[in-house]
């Protein structure tokens, strides 16, 4: 059981250092913000931005990396086979199918608080347009990866483990609620990330994928999110209207036939 506990571990940890910096630095930011003006305030809210920058890059960078070193590495390889062996063995009644219920949750809460008058970082429309360009960027990664690296799952011999689908929505989704929602309690973004690292865990417990697919799943997760906020703002400038008698168009996502998909909705 000591390599299930250490797999895990290392997921926790990994998520932990990723986000819980950033917080800090985020309250640093918003304070050195609203305190003061002056030239020193705005060096040191500067100085915070960079390091959630940093931060906020390279973890997920690092998960990622993790992931593609275990598909060659002796060892990360055998801690994947053996977690899974002793899950099997041990935890079978723990099967379940939360994953497939449950990925987009911390998302739906987001959308779910703003419809209910609490004050998001976007609004409604721009959230649906940021949710809608992190899934469709995540997806594009995700299917690139799964057909391009031919690993089995660990319950069929199907070659489209790698990286875990299911893990990189959930943690797409913890991402949105705390880039909208981080600001007003550190506990909702911890709730978010609970939320998703248990969707990673089903996926394992499952048996449907290794731990490696499902660290790498949640890099990539959490880096396609933040890349669309980061550029957002770039991409309004460019595409958003400049006049107001134009067309004025957004994109949300929608579940249909359980697949993820996109709408397109043009307002005249």
């Amino acid at each position: 059981m000591y390599k299930i506990f250490f797999s895990f571990k290392l997921l926790y940890i990994l998520i932990i250092q990723m986000f819980y910096p950033a917080f800090i630095c985020a309250q640093v930011a918003d304070t050195t913000y609203t305190s003061s003006t002056d030239t020193i305030e705005c060096a040191k809210k500067e100085n915070s931005s960079k390091a959630v920058t940093i931060i906020g890059t390279t973890v997920p960078l690092l998960m990622i990396t993790y992931g593609i070193i275990s598909l060659e590495n002796p060892a990360l390889i055998n801690l994947d086979y053996n977690t899974q062996y002793e899950l099997n063995e041990d935890n079978y009644l723990l099967h379940n199918k939360i994953d497939d219920f449950l990925q987009f949750s911390p998302a739906a809460a987001a959308f779910g608080m703003n419809l209910l008058g609490v004050k998001s970082k976007h609004k409604l429309s721009d959230m649906l347009i940021l949710y809608a360009l992190s899934n469709a960027l995540e997806t594009g990664i995700v299917r690139t990866g799964k057909t391009i690296i031919p690993r089995s799952r660990p319950d069929v011999a199907v070659l489209n483990s790698f990286p875990s689908g299911h893990a990189a929505s959930a943690f797409i989704a913890a991402e949105f609620l705390h880039q909208e929602y981080g600001y007003l309690s550190v506990w909702i973004s911890i709730g978010g990330y609970t939320m998703a690292t248990l969707i990673g865990a089903s996926r394992i417990f499952n048996d449907r994928h290794w731990v490696s697919d499902v660290i790498a799943g949640a890099g990539i997760g959490i880096l396609s999110t933040k890349v669309i906020y980061w550029t957002y703002p770039y991409l309004k400038k460019i595409f958003g209207k400049k006049e107001s008698n134009q067309l004025q168009s957004f994109i949300y996502p929608a579940y249909s036939n359980s697949a993820l998909c996109l709408t397109i909705s043009h307002h005249f």
